[in-house]
């Protein structure tokens, strides 16, 4: 059974999209990314920061999943990150509401000693200088360090950014982050120019448009599934981001070939994630609907053709 290690935000999201709104639900990226690894025969653990008015039935939810909550940190008297946004019809756009830090504005991680060796290390989306103080807290290089990232910290932590992304193996950022990281407006140029501050490989994903994937040379390209409905876009990226970090923890292999697996089964992932609010879909989602949506996958893509 592989390890992994994921660090990032468990939260309280408050959404509106043109088909409905919630009050505050459960969210975060650490949150979307372990509940999609834990669809793998991996060992995942949290490193994260909540306030002591996080809910006990959101951390069994967790624990019911297999995952270990030891680097989880609860603040008493302290709020958790909350997040409110509006969505607009596309729903490829979005408004930030409120952003209310809470005790994340003073987050220090601190890895759990049993993790400290995990095989595979997936870095959410937080502070450049946190995501490196992870990395310095690890008893050996893992095989395989993820970092997502947005462009947030482009614009206000630059020169952070790039030196984190020095010491990772796998970048996964958006289209327009990639455009705005590289200042090119080609993809594959841009995916060329982030080899060279670092990574072995880049994912960018193109949210309905599907996902790249880049290694020196090389190309993949993975769909979206186009679904009858999408109700809430909010964790897509996060539960893409541990589908395709629990695979590669559970598989052991992170060759190019496999990789092009564990981006089908992130993106197949986080086709169930947007078919409801929140959390919803991914805390109910059973092994036989992943499998036979990973069917409908294979039959979109698999064509046979004569060339002379």
């Amino acid at each position: 059974m592989g390890k992994l290690l994921i660090v990032g935000t468990v939260a309280f999201d408050e959404i509106e999209t043109p088909f409905g709104k919630t009050d505050k639900i459960l969210g975060g990226a650490a949150t979307f990314i372990s509940l999609a690894a834990s669809q793998f025969n991996v060992e995942s653990g949290i490193v994260s920061i909540v306030g002591d008015d996080f809910p006990e039935e959101h951390m069994n939810l967790l624990k019911s999943k297999d995952v270990n909550l030891t680097g989880v940190e609860v603040v008493i008297g302290g709020k958790t990150f909350f997040w409110k946004g509006k969505y607009h019809n596309d729903l490829n756009s979005r408004d930030t509401l409120i952003t209310d830090l809470n005790v994340l504005a003073d987050f220090n991680p601190i890895v759990p000693e049993n993790f400290k060796d995990s095989d595979v290390v997936m870095l959410g989306n937080l502070h450049p200088s946190t995501q490196m103080s992870v990395i310095n807290q690890l008893a050996k290089r893992p095989k395989l360090i993820i970092l997502d990232t947005m462009n947030f910290w482009m614009d206000n932590a630059l020169d952070e950014l790039m030196d984190v992304i020095k010491h990772i193996d796998v970048l996964t950022i958006n289209d327009e982050e990639a455009r705005q990281l590289t200042n090119e407006y080609s993809l594959v140029k841009a995916a060329r120019k982030i080899y060279e501050m670092g990574p072995k490989y880049v994912v960018i994903k193109k949210g309905e448009h599907g996902a790249l994937l880049f290694e020196e040379g090389k190309i993949f390209f993975a769909p979206a599934l186009p679904l009858e409905e999408v109700f809430d876009p909010t964790g897509a990226g996060d539960t893409f981001a541990g589908g395709f970090a629990g695979y590669l923890a559970a598989t052991d292999n992170i060759s190019f070939e496999n990789m092009k697996n564990a981006v089908i089964h992130g993106s197949n992932l986080a086709s169930f994630s947007v078919e409801r609010f929140g959390t919803e879909r991914m805390e109910k989602l059973e092994r036989a609907e992943v499998n036979k949506r990973l069917h409908q996958f294979k039959a979109l893509t698999q064509f046979d053709i004569e060339l002379k």
